[in-house]
This record gives C-alpha cells, structure tokens and sequence, in this order.
C-alpha cells in the first residue's frame, strides 16, 4: 500500500487534470470510474508485470504515449463548452485509465516483488490505497481551481515522469549511460520543458484559431 501512495503522486495529478473541466457531478464520477478501472487495470499489470517488463522498448514506448497525454491535457485545459458533457466524461475517464496504464510501470514491478507473488497481499495492498489516491487526486483538482499555473505545473510532472521512464527502460538506459552519463538526469529535465513549451505553443495556435 505504501509503496503504491508513494509512486502514485503523478497518477494523481493526471486523474485531477483529465477531470478539471467536466461538471461537478461528472468530475466525481470520473475520478472514482477512473480511478476504479485504472487500479483494475493495475491489479492486471502487476500479476503479469515480470514478464511485461521483460519486453524490450516497452517502457520508453509508454514513455512517448505519457508525453502526448501531457501535453494534450495542457492543450485541452480551457473549457469544453461545444462537446457533449456524457463524451467528455468517457474522455476524461479513458485518459485516466490510458495514463495510468503507461505511469504504473514502476509501481506494478515494486508491488510484484514485495508481494514476492502472493495475489492477495497485491490485492489488499492496491485496494486499500483507492480512497487516498482519489482523495489526494481531489486535492490537486482544488489546487488547479484556484491556481491555473499549476496546470503546467501538473503538465510539468507528467512530462519529467515521461523522461524518467524513456531512460529506466533497460534498453534505453544501456544505449544513454554507454554514450552520455549526465543524459540519465538530463533527458527528464528536456522532456519536462517539452511539455510545457509545446503544450503553450499548441495552446496558443488552437486559440488563434479558434479566434
């Protein structure tokens, strides 16, 4: 349980980021139908997660899908007013469960060994840590309210933890260290401006458009 709190802080800001914009009652149901599918999907993962692990590139490929998500939650910050509020909430809710499924990497792996295979001690742990995750998840959404540039800095979050899963990936990390050792610490630093500058460029030209 405890590990899964702790590896689940981008997975909260990616749920609250996904729901900021839907109606009050939507917002609700999207973060307990999300929250609910992404930790089914873990529970998933983390009974197969030695063997996914294994194949190579899958972490840096669920690397580059992260950085998308990123920066489209970025882009897709202000409003929806022309879209229907039942396909925005399957939006919303579909994006927590994708995300969550590319972010869970490194907790499904950690979970799976400390477990050291005992399906139940992986169910308990998980299902204990629901109600936090959403509540910390509900925090966050108050703190994009009332502060919008913490939506970048959400943004910001997704996109270092997209640069840190591109380099843990063990076929990734061979080919960085072997010809650039600081790129271990770099890459996530670049991914994270990234995000933000791409995501404000990409807002800026929908906007100009729009207009």
């Amino acid at each position: 349980m405890l590990i899964n709190i702790v590896l689940s802080g981008d997975n909260a800001v990616v749920i609250a980021l996904a729901s900021k914009n839907l109606p009050l009652h939507q917002r609700r149901q999207a973060i307990w139908w999300g929250a609910f599918g992404a930790v089914g999907l873990r529970l998933i993962l983390t009974v197969i997660a030695v063997v996914l692990l294994k194949v190579p590139y899958i972490q840096a490929a669920g690397s580059l899908l992260l950085f998308y998500i990123a920066v489209k939650l970025l882009v897709d910050d202000e409003g929806h007013a022309n879209v229907k509020e039942a396909s925005s909430l399957g939006k919303a809710i579909w994006t927590i469960i994708v995300a969550d499924f590319v972010m869970s990497l490194d907790n499904v792996l950690a979970i799976a060994a400390k477990a050291q295979g005992d399906i139940s001690v992986i169910i308990v742990g998980i299902g204990l840590s629901i109600p936090i995750i959403v509540w910390g998840s509900t925090l966050v959404m108050k703190l994009l309210h009332k502060f919008p540039i913490f939506v970048y800095v959400g943004a910001g979050i997704l996109g270092y933890t997209a640069g840190e899963m591109f380099v843990s990936d063990e076929k990734m990390e061979q080919f960085v260290l072997h010809h650039n050792a600081t790129a271990h610490w770099l890459i996530p630093v670049v991914t994270t401006v990234l995000v933000v500058a791409v995501g404000f460029v990409w807002k800026l030209a929908k906007s100009a458009k729009t207009a």
